[in-house]
């Protein structure tokens, strides 16, 4: 049996989840592929069942049909039928839907249209809002009507492009996107973000890229937050619309082809694993993952001290780093080398095996790495 699939591609890397809606589904997805997960909603959902601007967009579109109407959400699309319901209006919705060009933008959205009598005319295969709105400036829109339910947030340029058409668009708002009642836990996922104990951040909306910048600066520390998903926590999207905040912030993402969860783990399943780093010390496989070490496959957890005492051995390796150095590198630990053996101490239990880091005495300590793998032992 393989490393991967004895503990899990994900196994040692922590992940943050910035998810509000389908948290559980992603957080569990992490978790069964051996990721430790840290869940900081950067929004909250709030129905709009009691908002006047979904009620007029909804008298607006029954009093005058639409040609097109573009279902986004499944979740989204039912939320519209139910508050409909409830204002009394349910039955008269159903039946303008009825008449009108009915898109839907994925497999589940199809299921909720069909689940209230309805039946869709098209469905893109990519279930790409790109390809719905090909196909609807390919057939012209000039002078048609066209409804689009959002489920949030707003999709950039696609109003615009079918204004530009000569459409006359009407937006129908099902859900708002707030900010969570309870910040604590975004501040917790900021900042172990600057401390880089996480190895990647998962995004599922803009709207929570935005969320989470906007609490970093509120809090001084959006150029460091910038700064780390830049260089060292791998920014993971599930799509392009999503990736968009980051971008223009100079942040590279991930994302995979089809925007959906399953997918978005996969990519993390082989963008993480892909990072590692892999040395031979003491005649033995020792690969340096988030809060682990992947020694001859068996699964080291290390407290995050000693990971920083393992990067920082690990860029020099074979080579002695002084105690002053590796201070440094301790997160907080002020100017007592004593806390340098402390940690090291605690490290070496983790690991299980004292042999793989060699103490040079009154020099500082250095990872017994091969001389067969092809670096020199040295003093520096």
């Amino acid at each position: 049996m393989s490393d991967q699939q004895q503990h899990g591609p994900l196994a040692g890397f922590t992940v943050g989840v910035t998810a509000a809606r389908r948290a559980d589904e992603l957080g569990a997805l992490l978790t069964r592929r051996g990721a430790a997960v840290v869940h900081a909603p950067a929004l909250r959902i709030v129905p709009v069942s009691d908002d006047t601007e979904l009620l007029a967009a909804t008298k607006e579109l029954i009093g005058n049909p639409p040609h097109v109407v573009i279902a986004t959400t499944a979740i989204g699309f039912r939320g519209w039928v139910e508050a409909a319901d409830g204002w009394g209006h349910g039955q008269d919705l159903l039946d303008t839907l009825r008449g009108t060009e009915l898109l839907a933008r994925g497999p589940k959205v199809k299921g909720a249209i069909r689940a209230a009598g309805l039946t869709e005319k098209w469905s893109p295969d990519s279930e790409s809002m790109a390809e719905v709105l090909d196909r609807l400036l390919t057939e012209g829109v000039d002078g048609r009507r066209v409804a689009l339910q959002l489920h949030g947030e707003p999709l950039p340029g696609f109003v615009e492009a079918l204004r530009a058409g000569g459409a006359d668009v009407v937006v129908v708002p099902v859900y708002r996107w707030m900010p969570p009642e309870d910040i604590a836990p975004v501040d917790r996922l900021i900042d172990a973000t600057l401390a880089r104990t996480l190895d990647a951040v998962t995004f599922t909306s803009a709207p929570a890229v935005a969320s989470l910048f906007s609490r970093a600066r509120e809090r001084g520390l959006l150029d460091g937050l910038v700064e780390a998903l830049h260089h060292d926590v791998l920014a993971a999207c599930v799509g392009p619309v999503t990736a968009l905040p980051l971008q223009e912030h100079g942040i590279d993402t991930v994302q995979p082809e089809r925007f959906r969860l399953g997918p978005l783990v996969q990519v993390l399943c082989l963008e993480l694993p892909g990072r590692t780093r892999t040395l031979t010390v003491a005649g033995r496989r020792f690969e340096i993952r988030g809060h682990a070490v992947l020694l001859d496959g068996d699964l080291r957890p290390v407290p995050p001290a000693g990971m920083a005492l393992v990067d920082a051995l690990a860029k020099r390796p074979g080579w002695v780093v002084s105690r002053a150095d590796l201070l440094r590198a301790l997160p907080g630990a002020g100017t007592d080398e004593h806390a340098v053996e402390t940690a090291m101490t605690r490290l070496r239990t983790a690991l299980g095996a004292s042999e793989l880091i060699q103490t040079v005495v009154k020099r500082g300590y250095r990872l017994a790495l091969d001389p067969a793998a092809g670096t020199k032992y040295g003093g520096g």
